[in-house]
């Protein structure tokens, strides 16, 4: 079982703060794949967040995806 370090609110507000931010992020799309991009985040919505890579793709995550750690954002502190 996993400890919960952040609640979903807080995730939403470190997301927000984020927005328009180059970031690093960890993608697990199951099956031992695990994707590593470059990306922006680019809008933020109640329930969901949409960023666009480097590649100009534009893909969509909910904030319960960063809490169980199938997305993982890697960012530099200020």
């Amino acid at each position: 079982m996993r400890k919960i370090i952040y609640g979903l609110d807080d995730i939403k507000l470190k997301i927000n703060e984020l927005k328009g931010q180059n970031i690093q992020m960890s993608i697990n799309r199951g099956r031992k794949k695990i994707e590593s991009v470059t990306a922006t985040i680019k809008d933020v919505y109640p329930s969901v967040f949409t960023i666009k890579t480097s590649d100009e793709k534009l893909q969509t995550f909910s904030y319960f995806d960063v809490l169980c750690g199938n997305v993982v954002l890697n960012y530099e502190n200020e």
